[in-house]
């Protein structure tokens, strides 16, 4: 049996690795579960309740949710098998954007997670004609929400025949989910994918990625990104089990609980593993610290792309690290995790390396909404992997420079791809389709970058981004904020100098990682607002500052003034995206001051 529609996936796992636990979810602070079967039967009931409702093949329906689940899982099957259109909604989405979203894409109903999620809903000012919610919500009558209990209908026979009628009309060309981008400007995009587009990504990924029936695998990315969304079709199809996080949050309680073997994650999420290291080497004593300190040290210099033996001397080395420090890491993380697989935003190639050396393989990959959303990625077997690139291109995806750009930095092009997984367009927006594609056929990312290595993708920065000094010169600001927070005292970076006669930046520090300095340099700590005016803390940071200027940028790119900030970015207050990317345009307009005093002071 093979798979070509989204929804058959589920059947592909009952037929070739049928499980007890097929996935398991958080409620009242208890784990449910659900074997494959069931997983099946109740994706009936909720297409039976659907269609009752009066719902139809072609019908948008929304997901807003606060994470990811087995329910979600289910409600995005019952409406694949009936051709109606799941519509994800980012939980961190603004009520403007939620407003956009049901409006643009015509939205006739909309399941929602929890009483939050509907407040969201109802704030946007518009709504669907139907909302179902997950759970039990305090006052049903007066939400005129329909619970799930209710929604879901026993089907009889002749509702089981019309829904086996509506699987086989549903091609595999065919319209599957309706996702709007998140976007760093503007108003969210619908881009449209194809059951071929995400299928045709998931069988790419199943050939690199190494999940099984004996992999036990964690989710808590939201399932309203595609990539989430993807691997979750990637477990099911390769029947490995499922637990959902409720929050990012739970993860240091829900790891050891669950212990699994592999999982995905922004790197933000494996920033905030490495300050929990850190946590734990400030609390120690001197002697325990020192060792720490050389094992982090020894872990990111971590030679091993694979191609070759490890030197012999960092090999014991190494060995020494794992029995004093990196053993005991694990430990934390359940004491099984092989692999993660990280996307979404640039990995620090250092903590790549840190972790790898820990015996936990991380491989960053790289993709878009609109590319379903592989387009490379780092592989687990000898020699697929080099830590600072995105990897190698997935199978049956191909991807080329495009001509160098005479302003880019180093020439670079933009990178162009073309495969099964490119989207059919975006909803509504013709014009602004046939702007992203090259006249021979090529989805244009908008991203710039080089192959190294000859076969391994490095992105180096966005073409929009890109801007100019007085020099005349152009900067591609993403690279630089890399180069930046290679750092481990630099959280967030962004990069500005926009006809203006040199480059300059803003910063946000890892103030886990600055109050252990504090602690070791007698700099009194007294709160985060205060000490980014620490005069010690700011020659600290124009000692990292110069030292990168030096080590990693040429000279236009060098950073001659900044800005350090107390600030949290965070998705909830708008400055990052659902996927913890900096929203360049909000972040500027809310820190405008704090630029113009960097060119004032410089100037």
């Amino acid at each position: 049996m093979d798979f070509t529609r989204l929804f058959d996936i589920l059947d592909y796992q009952q037929k070739r690795f049928p499980q007890e636990m097929a996935m398991a979810g958080r409620k009242h602070d208890a784990w449910h579960t659900w074997s494959t079967a069931e997983l099946i039967a109740e994706r009936n009931r909720i297409s039976t309740g659907l269609l009752h409702r009066g719902l139809h093949k072609g019908d948008k329906t929304g997901v807003l949710a606060h994470c990811g689940s087995p329910q979600w899982v289910i409600a995005d099957g019952a409406m694949l098998q009936t051709g109606i259109i799941p519509v994800p909604i980012h939980a961190t989405a603004r009520p403007d954007e939620i407003a956009h979203i049901i409006r643009d894409s015509g939205m006739k109903a909309c399941f929602v997670s929890n009483e939050n999620m509907l407040e969201k809903l109802r704030a946007a000012g518009v709504g669907p004609e139907l909302i179902f919610s997950f759970e039990t919500l305090r006052d049903p009558e007066q939400s005129a929400c329909i619970h799930w209990n209710a929604l879901a209908v026993e089907p009889e026979n002749r509702d089981l025949e019309k829904i086996q009628y509506l699987r086989d009309s549903i091609r595999e060309s065919d319209l599957a989910t309706l996702l709007y981008t998140s976007g760093t400007t503007g108003m969210p995009k619908g881009v449209m994918l194809s059951h071929l587009n995400i299928v045709s990504n998931v069988k790419s990924v199943l050939a690199i990625v190494p999940v099984g029936p004996d992999i036990t695998a964690v989710s808590f990315l939201p399932m309203s990104h595609i990539f989430e969304r993807m691997v979750t079709y990637v477990y099911q199809a390769a029947g490995a089990e499922v637990w959902y996080a409720e929050a990012v949050e739970h993860l240091p309680r829900i790891l050891p609980e669950v212990r699994p073997h592999f999982f995905t994650a922004v790197p933000r999420v494996l920033e905030r593993m490495y300050e929990r290291l850190l946590d734990e080497r400030n609390k120690s004593g001197i002697l325990r610290r020192k060792i720490m300190d050389w094992a982090i040290r020894l872990g990111e210099r971590f030679p091993y792309s694979g191609e070759r033996d490890m030197p012999l001397d960092y090999f014991f080395k190494r060995l020494l690290a794992d029995l004093f420090v990196f053993r005991h890491w694990r430990k934390r993380m359940g004491g099984r995790i092989q692999y993660i697989a990280v996307g979404a935003a640039a990995l620090q190639p250092r903590l790549g390396r840190l972790f790898s050396a820990a015996g936990i393989d991380v491989r960053e990959g790289y993709g878009l909404t609109e590319t379903s959303p592989v387009i490379a990625f780092n592989r687990f077997e000898p020699g697929g992997v080099h830590f600072g690139t995105v990897g190698i291109p997935a199978p049956g995806v191909d991807v080329r420079i495009g001509e160098a750009d005479p302003e880019a930095p180093e020439n670079d092009g933009e990178i162009e791809v073309k495969g099964p997984n490119i989207m059919s367009g975006y909803f509504n927006l013709p014009e602004e389709t046939a702007a992203r594609f090259t006249a021979d056929g090529w989805f244009k990312t908008g991203d710039l970058g080089k192959f190294e290595y000859k076969r391994f993708l490095r992105v180096t920065g966005r073409k929009n981004e890109l801007f100019k000094t007085t020099s005349g010169k152009f900067v591609a600001p993403a690279f630089v904020e890399q180069q930046l927070q290679t750092s481990p005292f630099i959280s967030h970076a962004i990069v500005v100098g926009l006809n203006q006669p040199f480059v300059g930046a803003l910063l946000v520090p890892n103030f886990s990682y600055l109050e252990a300095w504090c602690a070791e340099n007698n700099v009194h700590w007294t709160s985060e607002q205060f000490m980014v005016l620490n005069p010690k803390v700011e020659k600290l940071f124009q000692q990292e500052v110069d030292r990168i200027n030096e080590e990693r940028l040429g000279t236009i790119e060098k950073i001659r003034g900044f800005r350090l900030l107390h600030d949290a970015w965070t998705s909830e207050n708008g400055l990052l995206t659902p996927t913890l990317k900096p929203r360049r345009g909000p972040i500027l307009a809310r820190y405008e001051k704090e630029v113009a005093d960097i060119f004032a002071m410089k100037g």
